[in-house]
């Protein structure tokens, strides 16, 4: 079967870190660029972070610029986002999708997409 899985979302507190991840099954990740989006109650998905298929460049969305890194692992058929420092403001679901070229700018660019994890940023 042909998807791509996030895990590791949760509750956290702010100032807190998560990491999350995004499996792919039945594909291999290693040709394409991967991005993660995210989306809050009542707000338009968003554009997070986004990683080209060769690893050579990363792009970020300013608000999370400096707290948030990209990484993939193309043996582990996985790509990975580690959040620091996070804000209530972050909490929303997240999904990871494909995309020809990396954008975090044109979400509607993305074509296929998982089923995304729940982040929770409250004390």
């Amino acid at each position: 079967q042909v998807q791509l899985v996030e895990s590791g979302g949760g509750l956290v507190q702010p100032g807190g870190s998560l990491r999350l991840s995004c499996a792919a099954s039945g594909f291999t990740l290693g040709g394409y660029a991967i991005g993660w989006i995210r989306q809050a109650p009542g707000k338009e998905r968003e554009g997070v972070s986004c990683i080209s298929s060769n690893n050579s460049t990363t792009y970020y969305a300013d608000s999370v610029k400096g707290r948030f890194t990209i990484s993939r692992d193309n043996a582990k058929n996985t790509v990975y986002l580690e959040m620091n420092s996070l804000k209530p403001e972050d909490t929303a679901v997240y999904y990871c999708a494909t995309v020809m070229l990396c954008t975090v700018a044109r979400v509607g660019l993305y074509d296929f997409w998982g089923q995304g994890t729940q982040v929770t940023v409250s004390s």
